[in-house]
């Protein structure tokens, strides 16, 4: 890595932590082999260094549009793994709500299910 990507890299690696938790991301990090590797030292410096690395938006409402996006895009996987971020960074229940009726109103009501049902599961909600 450059300087520049390496300053973005740690920039990326401490917001990736505080949003994902530490331990996910050592861990996660740790697994990368060199294959997977490069790809996760360029989406911890471009996604989390670079993508959520200015001040024009606060981590909280970034992780409300990444619930959005991921939600629309049906990645469930990852959007249970951002649901808890966005715990992490502030969104209230309340919040994650209306954000799935956001999804069901422009992606359809079976994609707002499968967000309720990962929801239900990681916040312990009826």
């Amino acid at each position: 890595m450059s300087s520049f990507d390496e300053d973005l890299f740690l920039k990326g690696l401490e917001q990736r932590k505080s949003t994902l938790g530490a331990e996910y991301v050592e861990n996660n990090l740790a697994a990368a082999g060199e294959f997977t590797r490069p790809f996760q030292e360029a989406m911890t410096a471009w996604c989390w260094g670079f993508g959520w690395g200015d001040d024009a938006l606060d981590a909280k409402t970034r992780s409300m549009l990444n619930l959005s996006m991921i939600g629309a895009l049906g990645k469930m996987a990852e959007w249970e793994l951002h649901l808890k971020g966005a715990i992490n960074n502030g969104v209230s229940h309340e919040e994650v709500r209306a954000i799935i009726h956001v999804i069901g109103i422009y992606c359809g009501v079976p994609q707002a299910l499968e967000c309720f049902r990962v929801a239900k599961r990681v916040l312990e909600v009826e």
